[in-house]
Order: structure tokens, then C-alpha cells, then sequence
């Protein structure tokens, strides 16, 4: 991916969980959030400090996309995952498992892989 579009805020977050360093931020209320933020949007306090990923995460809700926009037409069908990891929660397309054994439930890990329909970064859940 080129630097001229970067999204710094989001992107910085896909580089450190592909080195194993993802991260999420956390006001002084204990209310998570991922970047990029300046504010907590829960209570809107400023002072938000980077707090580790849990390195698993539970499946909460699942889809399987079988029509996908032009921008991951190669990758369909895909499953579309929201897994918990702790205070937040990823979005990512579920990898590594039959589609028809995904589950609420399953324990996930976060990564970053390239998708199919182009060679963009793309955050994804692995069964751990």
C-alpha cells in the first residue's frame, strides 16, 4: 500500500498487530477504544493511554458475505466476524476455518493478511 493513502490512525493499529503489538487505548474511566481517537467516546475524557491487546478474542457475531463490493469481489464469500478482546471489539474477516464451522464462541486471534481482490492490508481472525 502506498503512503499517499495511509490512514495513519488505522493503519499504525494494522502494523502493530501484525509485529504482535496491537493495542488499544483506555481513559482513566477504563473505557476502551480503538485508534485513532483524541477523545474517549464513551465519556470524552482526552487522556487516553495505549493498553495491550488481548492477544485472544471471542467470536460475538458473524456473517457470511456471498456479494461483495467491488473492493473485495475476489475475496467472496467471506465471513465477516466481530470478535471481544477484552474492552473492544475487531471487525475482521474470519480466516483459517470451514465456513459452515464458524461459530459464536470460537476463540480468535487478530492478524493481518493482503485480500484477495487487491494486495491492501486486511485484519483478520484466525482460530486460536
Amino acid at each position: 500500500m502506498s503512503d499517499e493513502v495511509r490512514d495513519a490512525g488505522y493503519d499504525d493499529l494494522l502494523d502493530a498487530i501484525a509485529e504482535d503489538q496491537g493495542y488499544y487505548l483506555e481513559c482513566p474511566n477504563g473505557h476502551g477504544s480503538l485508534p485513532p481517537r483524541t477523545v474517549c467516546p464513551t465519556c470524552g475524557d482526552p487522556d487516553l493511554a495505549e493498553e495491550p491487546l488481548a492477544s485472544a478474542g471471542e467470536l460475538e457475531t458473524w456473517t457470511l458475505t456471498t456479494v461483495a463490493t467491488p473492493d473485495f469481489e475476489g475475496d467472496a464469500p467471506y465471513v465477516l466476524g466481530v470478535a471481544s478482546f477484552g474492552p473492544v471489539r475487531l471487525t475482521g474477516q474470519v480466516r483459517g476455518v470451514d465456513e459452515g464451522e464458524v461459530e459464536t464462541g470460537l476463540t480468535v486471534e487478530a492478524g493481518v493478511e493482503q485480500r484477495e481482490t487487491t494486495d491492501d492490508p486486511l485484519l483478520v481472525l484466525r482460530p486460536r
